[in-house]
């Protein structure tokens, strides 16, 4: 039987598991990429709408603060009317009442300090610097401004870091300004307390760009920190974000001040989009487990019955004559196609019962027709003898010859059995010899050498016959010396042996390879093919004639078939 060359191709099974399992992985990193750049997306939006929101709240309080200091400016400005004692006592409530106005004062014309009040504290008599009123900006400014930030310079030992209002009076009065120096503490205060993110701030600048008040204020000053407040100058109030820092401005209402919000991507973006991917590998690793899960239970759901399909497949091709098929159990599809390959192996086995039965009958057959063969052949052969002893008067040979054939004939037909005892083929040989001999005028001898526990054996009937037939008509018939017939019969382990071995003159290899080919046109050799033709069709291929010849020493045939009692005759 021919080998099966080496399967190649990938298993249903495990196209399936790749084909989930690469769908669902391309269907997640699609999704993943998606969502992660909408929620990045999103996360920059919502940063930026906080931002803006803690921009807008501290926007609300400063102006809200200035709004209160300019109420509070108006009364100041009311009490500058009244006289000495009326103005001083309003002042001095108004300073109780008001904790975070560390000092009114009022100024000439001239930008000279005329009045100042504080609560407990006098100002300095030699002032160097008065850094809460500038002359110019006075002058230029028609109604209430603010300054920067700036360090009180009027009192001894006492320097808050205060935002000045100014306003100018109206005219008639004795001064010609007045100003609040407002401490920026509590402003200061609120600003630190705004955070957006763990690292976000806000700071104060003026429209000029000038910074009012940040909350690292310090690392500035030693130039450890810097900010883009050219850039932010040119900004227009709104949300400006890049690759690291999101920038909120809004103005502030009453004031040319602007609070800036300042955030880091990193923090208010990156870390969330980091912990989102971070959760997204989870949960992709989830559904791609969960996956090929799926997708090894449905491979097993479709394998398992699919290979029990395949094993009963070579199962009935290694013997298909024992085989019993036992239905796969599996979905639907699986059911049909096992339902299917039993009605095949049902109908198979039947059509090789079936051509066994019609090569049993045909062997028989073939049998018949060979034999068929051999018998005119012998009887052709055997009444030419006794026809040419006839005629050369020889009366009484002939008449045994005629009894001789009778009881081979007996022989042969065996009450129509194909096996006979071998005790009786040598016997059927040794009829025929006796046969042969009248005919050649005793040119040759015989003898016979047979174990005599192959006697109750079995072989073919006129498997002998031939042969010899062969070695008198070709090997002795042209001999000149006396020939010489040698039959032995041997035991060789589970076979039987028949040699037919004689002198004669022997043959070329070419005479043996023409003796061995059918040639229904030629008489000559017709019998020992059908004797080895027969022997392979009832044993087998490893049965039959090896004949050894040489010229002019003559040839030995070596017949083989396998041990057979009656019982074995009765299988046959």
């Amino acid at each position: 039987m021919k080998k099966d060359a080496p399967r190649t191709g990938l298993r249903t099974t495990t196209i399936l598991v790749t084909m989930v399992v690469s769908v669902v992985a391309i269907i997640l990193c699609c999704c993943i990429v998606l969502f992660l750049n909408r929620y990045r997306s999103a996360v920059v939006q919502n940063a930026r709408t906080s931002s803006a929101q803690a921009v807008s709240q501290v926007s609300t309080t400063v102006s809200n603060y200035l709004k209160d200091m300019t109420q509070a400016m108006e009364l100041v400005k009311q009490s500058m009317s009244e006289s000495a004692d009326s103005r001083d006592k309003l002042l001095s409530a108004f300073l109780k009442f008001r904790p975070e106005v560390v000092a009114v004062t009022s100024y000439s014309e001239d930008g000279q300090l005329l009045d100042c009040w504080a609560l407990g504290r006098e100002p300095r008599e030699n002032i160097l610097e008065n850094l809460s009123f500038d002359l110019e900006m006075a002058k230029a400014s028609d109604s209430a401004y603010m300054t920067p930030p700036h360090v009180e310079s009027l009192f001894e030992g006492y320097y808050p870091w205060v935002v000045t209002m100014t306003a100018p009076l109206e005219p008639g009065e004795q001064a010609a300004w007045v100003s609040l120096d407002l401490s920026f503490s509590s402003i200061s205060s609120y600003i630190n307390n705004v955070s957006i993110g763990q690292r976000g701030y806000c700071f104060l600048m003026d429209k000029a760009g000038n910074i009012v008040y940040h909350p690292q204020q310090q690392l500035l000053y030693a130039g450890l920190k810097s900010e883009q407040i050219a850039a932010l100058a040119g900004m227009q109030d709104g949300t400006y974000a890049n690759d690291t820092v999101i920038y909120c401005a809004a103005s502030v209402a009453g004031s040319d001040w602007r609070v800036v919000g300042v955030s880091y991507v990193d923090e208010l973006v990156n870390r969330n989009v980091t912990e989102m991917i971070h959760l997204s590998m989870v949960l992709a690793v989830v559904v791609l487990a969960a996956a090929v899960l799926t997708s090894w239970l449905l491979s097993r759901l479709l394998g398992r019955p699919l290979r029990g399909l395949t094993a009963a497949m070579e199962s009935f091709e290694t013997d298909a004559d024992h085989f019993t098929y036992r239905p796969v159990g599996g979905t639907r599809e699986v059911q049909e196609l096992s339902d299917s390959f039993g009605h095949m192996v049902l109908r198979i086995q039947q059509l090789m019962s079936t051509v066994r039965e019609e090569e049993v009958n045909l062997r028989k057959t073939e049998l018949k027709a060979l034999q068929a063969q051999i018998n005119p052949h012998f009887l052709y052969n055997t009444l030419d003898s006794i026809a040419w002893m006839c005629e050369q008067g020889r009366n009484a040979e002939a008449v045994r010859m005629v009894h001789a054939l009778a009881r081979l004939f007996r022989i042969s037909i065996s009450k129509g059995h194909e096996l006979i005892p071998i005790a009786k083929e040598i016997q059927h040989a040794e009829s025929y010899l006796q046969i042969q001999k009248y005919r050649y005028k005793n040119q040759f001898v015989y003898t016979f050498d047979v174990d005599p526990e192959c006697l109750n054996y079995y072989c073919n009937k006129i498997t002998l016959q031939p042969i010899i037939e062969n070695a008198i008509n070709h090997g002795l018939d042209l001999l000149v010396d006396e020939g010489e017939i040698n039959v032995r019969v041997r035991q060789d382990g589970d076979d039987i042996v028949f040699y037919v071995q004689d002198n004669g003159v022997g043959m070329t290899p070419e005479q043996l390879r023409t003796i061995m080919q059918r040639n229904p046109s030629d008489r000559t050799g017709i019998g020992i093919k059908n004797v080895d033709d027969r022997l392979k069709i009832y044993f087998g291929k490893d049965y039959g004639l090896h004949i050894t010849s040489e010229p002019d020493v003559g040839t030995c045939v070596e017949i083989r078939m396998p041990k057979l009692e009656e019982g074995d005759y009765e299988a046959k």
